[in-house]
């Protein structure tokens, strides 16, 4: 056995207000293109730049997450976040997850249009120092524009980013959500298993956030 080996795992964030199809073939594509062990799909409890508009508890979202993945060894859940009553910031959890996993190199997934905020982000040079970047590529961006930010950021924050080329799918969780508000079908748009757990539930028929935007846990 070569205990030398170091682990390999991306790491796809998100509301996951719900999870759908282009979340999974985004996760299957940066497992499949960078040979990693595997990725974590990782719902944010309280994400800051969403404050009191997850419509979804915690834990709905989890599980919804959970039941997308479960026939999937190499996609996981994990539920680090659930953190209701704070903002949680990426840096944070790439930094617990850094020290305490010292034999494993992360891979933080993003879309490739978010490179262009990047530098806003809450302490966007302790994001670079924990991890290499996969940024998805989408019909929105032009080559040349992505690989001007890629150089950009680099130069800036010493960033290892990397293009991730994937499928671009039309799909966003608000458009679900208001396809479930209006009693239109989504089939297709997610699992069968999480359309029925949203039907089960009955989440998104009022299209109204959380009571006071916090997580039922």
């Amino acid at each position: 056995m070569d205990t030398g080996k170091r682990k390999k795992v991306g790491i796809l964030g998100g509301t996951f207000d719900p999870i759908h199809t282009g979340h999974l073939i985004l996760a299957e594509a940066a497992y499949e293109a960078f040979s990693l062990d595997y990725v974590l799909i990782m719902p944010n409890g309280n994400p800051p730049h969403k404050a009191g508009q997850v419509n979804a508890t915690m834990l709905q979202r989890t599980q919804m997450a959970e039941l997308a993945v479960a026939d999937n060894p190499h996609l996981r859940v994990s539920d680090f976040e659930k953190t209701p009553q704070d903002y949680h910031y990426t840096y944070e959890t790439l930094e617990f997850l850094t020290k305490n996993n010292p034999d494993t190199d992360y891979y933080f997934i993003l879309g490739a249009d978010s490179l262009v905020h990047f530098h806003t982000w809450m302490e966007p040079q302790r994001i670079c120092d924990c991890c290499r970047i996969l940024a998805a590529v989408r019909d929105g961006m032009k080559p040349l524009e992505l690989e001007s930010w890629i150089g950009a950021l680099s130069k800036r924050f010493g960033a290892r980013i990397y293009p991730l080329e994937t499928t671009n799918i039309d799909i966003s969780s608000n458009m679900i959500r208001e396809r479930v508000q209006n009693h239109r079908s989504i089939r297709y748009y997610v699992p069968a298993c999480v359309e029925a757990y949203i039907y089960a539930e009955g989440l998104y028929l009022s299209g109204e956030g959380e009571e006071n935007g916090n997580e039922k846990l």
